[in-house]
């Protein structure tokens, strides 16, 4: 059985890339994106090494830097794919990668991240986050009404959806009118483990994008001097949060995975504020046995355990999020690494691929 395995773009390493990875390897198969612009580093890490072939934005102007120009040429341009041999087609998708031909005899399964979040999800944040404005965000709202309705129309092309949680299966329903089977994306047991490094100083790993609300933990931890900060990644937002930033607030720019494995397991717990679909990063830390303060929505409702000492606030605020360090440090001395790495592992990898393998030969035998 030859297998596609299609994925939105390539642009850096993160939870999604995780996902298609995975899905390469079970299936040993092949790789397609709308645009791969992977560093040889990036690469490695983000896919193991695989190459995409991609679609004809690869080749326009100035796609290594601003491919989301393009916006309006995706649909198209990931219907030009050409998938003509393979059996089974199978979609990683937070935006347009379900939206691919599928021939007579072919198979397509969709494991969605979400429908596309400033489509479907929350346009006006998008906006405002971003500083776009006037005529621009009119243009922006109109080429995303466009969207939907594509987006709706070649849902269709799908024969089962795979979501990573159940409050994107529920956006499934609601954007498509279609069921979705449960799945949480992979995490590797083995690697993320627990340790025995003590704990110190507190943590919070994100693409610094502005809806990942960086910015707030950062404020919130400026006044709290005595409790050190670690911000792990890279992106746009990297300047101002280092002008932003008191004395004990550190940044380890992008890290290895066996870095990130040692930073999460020798911090006091992981603190994230923005409204993820699920949340892969929770996970893995509480596969180290560390604990979560977590945004009270979204995908944590699903993945982090309060009754297991994990704290929650309500606003992404600085102070809600201050507040919720607090009451972490005052029940610190109940938690248990143990108990934690079980919840996380029902996402491990093992159960991923055993799922995944079933739900392709139920869809394959089906007529």
């Amino acid at each position: 059985m030859r297998v596609a395995v299609i994925h939105d773009w390539l642009v850096g390493p993160g939870g999604a890339e995780r996902v298609t990875l995975e899905l390469l390897r079970i299936f040993n198969a092949d790789l397609f994106a709308l645009v791969d612009h992977l560093s040889p580093e990036d690469r490695e890490r983000a896919i193991g090494g695989y190459t995409a072939t991609t679609s004809y934005i690869q080749g326009l102007p100035f796609s290594a830097e601003h491919f989301r120009w393009y916006l309006p040429l995706f649909g198209h341009a990931m219907e030009r794919l050409d998938l003509t041999g393979y059996d089974l087609i199978i979609s990683s998708s937070y935006a347009v990668a379900k939206g691919v031909r599928v021939l007579p005899g072919q198979k397509h399964i969709c494991y969605i991240h979400t429908p596309m979040r400033y489509a479907w999800v929350d346009t006006d944040g998008y906006l405002n986050d971003h500083g776009v404005q006037a005529l621009r965000a009119r243009l922006i709202r109109w080429q995303m009404r466009r969207f939907r309705t594509w987006d709706r129309r070649v849902s269709a092309r799908v024969h089962r959806f795979v979501a990573n949680g159940a409050q994107v299966a529920a956006r499934v329903h609601q954007a498509y009118g279609r069921s979705a089977d449960v799945l949480f994306p992979p995490i590797d047991g083995e690697r993320f483990r627990l340790s025995e490094r003590p704990r110190g100083g507190y943590l919070t790993v994100a693409r610094l994008v502005p809806y990942k609300r960086v910015d707030r933990i950062i404020n919130a931890f400026n006044v709290l001097p005595d409790h050190r900060l670690t911000v792990v990644g890279d992106g746009p937002e990297l300047d101002r949060l280092e002008r932003m930033a008191g004395a004990n607030v550190r940044f380890a720019g992008s890290v290895s995975d066996d870095r990130l494995v040692e930073l999460l397991g020798s911090s006091r717990a992981l603190v994230t504020a923005a409204h993820e679909d699920l949340g892969l990063t929770p996970l893995e830390a509480m596969a180290c046995g560390t604990p979560v303060i977590a945004l009270k929505a979204g995908g944590h409702l699903e993945t982090v355990p309060e009754h297991l000492g994990c704290t929650f606030f309500d606003r992404s605020e600085p102070d809600h999020i201050r507040q919720a360090i607090l009451r972490h440090e005052a029940r610190v001395s109940d938690l248990s690494p143990l108990l934690l790495r079980e919840q996380a592992s029902q996402a491990f990898t093992p159960r991923f691929r055993e799922r995944m393998l079933a739900i392709a030969n139920e869809v394959m035998s089906h007529a």
